[in-house]
């Protein structure tokens, strides 16, 4: 009988959708107030502190863990969590929304303001599941060339720290 993998509740449960909320914000931002759109990345931000939070405490309950291994732990979730929930696909969103609106005015401008602002929102919203496979590669394929190749995060021995 296989052992059960322990459930990651930031990443294996619908908790996870928290993470993009602020790319929800976005597709919204024509239609919402400024405040809408900022809270969306609040909510987005305390997802990250809390994965962040659990990973690092997760490091610590191990055998031998190191004060290192800790940090690192800790900042590769949140150097992780920050570019592939937060920054790189709100950013994408944000312009993805932006361009269509643009267009439409360009090429569809007798078509009401809001039935464009809604038609952005439906585009930003449609967008979302195509752009999270695809940025969370990037962002693995960025870190593993780069933060990840001077963290260690394997337990040290005693007096190595």
């Amino acid at each position: 009988m296989a052992a059960e993998k322990e459930v990651d509740i930031y990443r294996d449960t619908p908790v996870r959708l928290l993470g993009y909320a602020n790319e929800v914000g976005e597709a919204f931002r024509a239609l919402t107030p400024l405040w809408f759109v900022r809270s969306t990345y609040g909510v987005a931000s305390a997802y990250v502190i809390a994965d962040t939070y659990d990973k690092s405490t997760k490091m610590s309950k191990q055998p031998g863990a190191t004060q290192r291994a800790i940090t690192h732990a800790a900042v590769d979730t949140l150097l992780w969590q920050a570019f592939a929930s937060v920054i790189v696909p709100g950013f994408t969103i944000n312009r993805v929304c932006a361009a269509s609106l643009y267009t439409m005015a360009k090429t569809i401008p007798r078509i009401p303001l809001t039935t464009r602002k809604w038609i952005t929102t439906a585009i930003g919203l449609g967008c979302i599941p195509f752009i999270v496979h695809p940025i969370d590669s990037g962002v693995h394929f960025v870190m593993d060339n780069s933060v990840r190749r001077y963290m260690d995060l394997a337990p040290r021995e005693e007096g190595q720290e």
